[in-house]
């Protein structure tokens, strides 16, 4: 909501595991039961400076960040105040997502617990108090300003108020995909089937559940971890992993479990209200030089259908791609500024004229995980001053933020009438 509040977030692992409150440390600021700490200050204030080439020496800065930090100590109080309430599971997600992030930044949880001079188990008891604060607060931000909306007039009066300082808007398109993944034989599966089998076997005979994770594991993200998972709830997995994985008891293993991304060994290492933690091994199924010229063969039959007019690029979109996403929506990928694109859509695009449809591509969308699709450049608005129908929909979204920020604005104003607050610089 405030310029700072996301960044500051992203800075509670590393503040919250760096400056403990040292008995020297000075208090720089309250705020009804909180303190604010000289070095937590310093920190935020150099980092910031540094990611930013700014002088960590401006009294400006300074002062910015020790006011946003006071504003988030201050909704903090409001909701202790209006009762708000987090799961502790919503926590422990959030936990595991933070440190999931760090563990790929730096490589191992290993080098995590090196880094920061402790173990993990540690780290998170760390976080949960600082984590558990700021999701209050998110929640109550949500609760007061998550269904502000915009008029017509009042998009139309931010409009003519900033038009001059918004800027060239750049190149728009719209995009819709037809994908596919390609489907390898039986032979072909049989033989990631018995490999997974195989697998199991050796932990049955007493093999290491963790260890093969990590040596034979086709999930890069849990395979480092020992094929942990982390607390989820239903609906985060394929229901085919879903439905074996909820009746496990704790400790047990599953049989081999095919999903859409290949063959899973599942163990149950923890239950918690709705949620529970996993840990797998994943052998994806690698299809073969015949099975993506299958594919490409299909899409490119597809293609020569729709621009031979033998019906809409949404219509086969519905029925052929395997996209769940857009396929409801006739492959609708969105619209996109033409530098929010990324390299494999640019390429795919780069040479369209609006209406027209690429021939078949290679799609990778996570490491080792690829499938083809063709493109379909429904429109393309060349570069251009901000026009208040063109660009409407964003135009309405910065309206409804900067609408959202004098709210907020005047809310902290509100809270600082009414709960106790003192800076001791």
């Amino acid at each position: 909501m405030k310029i700072l509040s996301t960044y500051i977030f992203l800075l509670i692992l590393t503040t919250s595991t760096t400056y403990p409150q040292q008995i020297l440390d000075k208090i720089v600021a309250v705020v009804d039961n909180e303190i604010i700490l000289k070095s937590e200050l310093d920190f935020q204030v150099n980092l910031f400076a540094a990611q930013r080439q700014l002088d960590p020496n401006s009294k400006t800065l300074r002062e910015q960040i020790l006011n946003s930090l006071i504003e988030e100590k201050l909704a903090y109080a409001q909701a202790e105040l209006d009762s708000i309430v987090v799961s502790e599971d919503e926590v422990e997600q959030r936990i595991n997502y933070q440190i999931n992030i760090l563990t790929q930044q730096l490589g191992s949880i290993a080098n995590v617990e090196k880094q920061y001079g402790m173990s993990i188990e540690r780290i998170k008891r760390e976080l949960r108090g600082d984590v558990k604060k700021n999701v209050m607060v998110q929640r109550l931000q949500e609760k007061n300003f998550g269904n502000l909306s915009v008029t017509f007039p009042e998009v139309k009066e931010f409009f003519e108020l900033y038009k001059d300082s918004l800027g060239t808007i750049p190149e728009k398109v719209t995009i819709y995909h037809i994908f596919q993944n390609p489907k390898a034989g039986e032979r072909i599966k049989s033989q990631f089937r018995e490999k997974a089998q195989a697998i199991l076997d050796s932990i049955k005979a007493g093999a290491d559940f963790a260890e093969m994770a990590k040596k034979y594991s086709d999930d890069p993200g849990s395979a480092k971890l020992g094929g942990d998972l982390g607390f989820v709830k239903k609906g985060e997995f394929y229901p085919e992993f879903e439905s074996a994985a909820f009746k496990l008891k704790i400790g047990e293993i599953s049989n081999v479990v095919e999903s859409p991304v290949g063959f899973h060994i599942i163990q149950m290492l923890a239950r918690r209200g709705e949620s529970i933690n996993t840990r797998h091994i994943l052998i994806k199924v690698k299809a073969d030089d015949k099975s993506d010229l299958n594919t490409i063969d299909f899409l490119s039959a597809v293609r020569d259908s729709i621009v031979k007019g033998f019906g809409s690029f949404e219509d086969f979109a519905k029925k052929y791609s395997e996209d769940k996403e857009s396929a409801p929506f006739g492959g609708e990928l969105g619209t996109f500024y033409i530098n929010q694109l990324d390299k494999p859509l640019l390429d795919a695009i780069g040479k369209l004229k609006e209406g027209d449809i690429g021939f078949p591509r290679r799609l990778e969308y996570a490491q080792g995980v690829y499938g083809y699709h063709i493109v379909y450049l429904k429109s393309r608005i060349p570069q251009h001053q901000p026009d208040l129908q063109l660009d409407y929909d964003e135009l309405k979204k910065l309206a409804t933020e900067y609408k959202k920020q004098k709210e907020y604005r005047k809310w902290i104003e509100e809270l600082k009438k009414k709960i106790y607050w003192e800076i001791r610089l």
